[in-house]
């Protein structure tokens, strides 16, 4: 994937409102669609604030502004929304590295990256793992931003954000894996000829699904002669970063493969020693981690791998380890075979103390009973610091950047893209797939490309081993390869000392993924 309401524009920002296009007052409101069928003129809104980035004080625009992406007949066919910042100094820098910053779903808006770890503002949480969730939330200055090193593109995908389709565009045409690819690297190449880019320093940065976008978009923005391309593009990336990665999907739900019980362990022993289920001699989150790891590809490898045919001692054995590791009792484990799955994981784990653990963050609870069902809008985390994201970003685009669209800000929407997204079998099918695989012919392809990938804890929906797995699964040229652990969940920024971890870290990737010549 919070703000108290502004009373006034904050000190650090001047604004200079420029309106490039807007609706007549005298007309009725108009979406974007509508208003490009009449007039095809993007829209445009730009302002001027100063923030301190890095150590830097800096002055940046922000644009807010339109780019129509075409269907593959190369009609224009949907309105991409997306939210710049370009440092302002007198001399522009052409080589200055540019983040093209997406989040996932797939249906999601870009609201997670942007308001909670790379935007110039950001909601701010006194107590992020016990955020209010009612109104007035807080806005404040992110010192987070990686301004200091890049320039920022957030990309709304179509249906998403503000972007919408135009009239008499086929959903089809964009909600897919390639469909999507092709309208974002659509939407890149016109940003990169319209801001004078194309010498600069390229990356993407993707969360969750962005991960896939990411890589598909990696394939898609180098072209080929073979569809789904047919012209030769060598539009080539510097970096890519995944942030809660999805490298697989679809799997471990086919009977008999146990690859997700192995892999959520470790998570599970994060979330067991966060709440004070384990023995008082496991001192840290990593050594509770790395004790789950080693059994999981040890003797919990074996266990599984034997299936029904495994002794009852050694069942009993492998069952009291498993209790040890994840605060679980050994009864539960052996009752289901040695596989106690995520959502039986959240009620379980302190049950004792009426509450359930949030899947995308394991550090956040709720009471376990009732619940209205929903896997998102009940989930203990989603459920808990959404609402000041969305608030607090609603606050931010109307007194801070200006925006005064008609249609509404969607942040995520499920019915219309996520349940009909097509991963290459068909809307809505979803299939086993390692899309580490795709990001290994990327990275042959391109011998410069450097690959960063940030994984939470306490993330039991894409787990950091789950990571390791695909990646160690793909032939990865590992010198090219980080990938680290942070202290939060799925979304890695979520906690002041796991995000300023995640800054420095990522400020070092863009820096030593640009050739020296070319640093800004």
């Amino acid at each position: 994937m919070i703000m108290s309401i502004l009373r006034r524009l904050p000190c650090c920002a001047a604004l200079l409102l420029v309106a490039v296009h807007s609706a007549s007052a005298a007309e009725p409101p108009r979406g974007p669609a509508a208003e490009a069928a009449v007039n095809p003129a993007p829209r445009r809104i730009a302002s001027v604030h100063a923030g301190i980035f890095g150590g830097q004080r800096l002055r940046y625009e922000a644009v807010v502004e339109e780019i129509f992406v075409p269907d593959r007949q190369g009609k224009p066919a949907a309105s991409l929304i997306s939210f710049s910042y370009l440092q302002r100094q007198p001399r522009p820098e052409p080589a200055r590295p540019v983040l093209f910053v997406f989040n996932g779903g797939p249906g999601s808006s870009s609201i997670w990256t942007h308001f909670g770890m790379l935007g110039p503002r950001q909601v701010r949480f006194a107590d992020p793992l016990h955020p209010p969730t009612v109104p007035p939330f807080e806005i404040g200055d992110n010192p987070h931003s990686l301004l200091d090193v890049a320039d920022l593109v957030f990309i709304d995908p179509p249906l998403t954000g503000y972007s919408r389709l135009l009239p008499g565009a086929r959903p089809e045409d964009f909600l897919g894996v390639t469909e999507d690819a092709r309208a974002t690297a659509d939407f890149m190449r016109q940003w990169l000829t319209r801001h004078g880019r194309w010498n600069a320093p390229r990356f993407l940065v993707g969360e969750s699904y962005g991960t896939i976008r990411a890589i598909a978009l990696a394939g898609m923005l180098s072209g080929g002669v073979l569809p789904p391309h047919g012209t030769l593009e060598a539009i080539s990336l510097n970096g890519i970063a995944v942030l809660g990665p999805a490298l697989t999907l679809g799997g471990g739900r086919v009977e008999g493969d146990d690859r997700r019980h192995l892999t959520h362990l470790p998570a599970m022993a994060a979330a067991a020693w966060y709440h004070g289920r384990l023995a008082p001699e496991v001192d840290s989150v990593e050594a509770a981690m790395a004790a789950a790891q080693a059994f999981a590809r040890d003797d919990y490898l074996k266990a599984l791998d034997a299936g029904h045919l495994l002794a009852a001692p050694e069942r009993e054995r492998i069952a009291a380890r498993l209790a040890e590791l994840t605060g679980v009792p050994a009864s539960i484990w052996v009752q289901s075979n040695l596989r106690v799955g995520p959502a039986a994981f959240q009620n379980l784990l302190l049950q004792a103390r009426g509450l359930q653990l949030g899947a995308y963050d394991l550090r956040y609870t709720l009471p376990a009973q009732p619940t209205g069902g929903d896997p998102v809008v009940d989930d203990p985390a989603m459920g808990q610091y959404t609402p000041g994201f969305v608030a607090a970003f609603h606050e931010y685009l109307a007194k801070e950047l200006g925006v005064a669209f008609a249609e509404p800000y969607l942040p995520i929407v499920w019915d219309r893209v996520n349940f009909k997204w097509n991963y290459g079998a068909g809307p809505g099918v979803m299939l086993p797939r390692n899309d580490a695989t795709a990001l290994a012919v990327a990275m042959r392809r391109n011998p410069a490309l450097q690959v960063f990938v940030a994984a939470g804890h306490y993330d039991l929906v894409t787990p950091l081993a789950a990571a390791e797995y695909a990646l160690a699964h793909a032939p990865i040229p590992r010198e090219r390869l980080t990938l680290k652990g942070y202290p939060s969940g799925h979304m890695p920024y979520m906690g002041e000392a796991s995000a300023g971890t995640l800054a420095a870290d990522l400020r070092a990737f863009v820096r030593a993924a640009v050739r020296p010549s070319a640093e800004p």
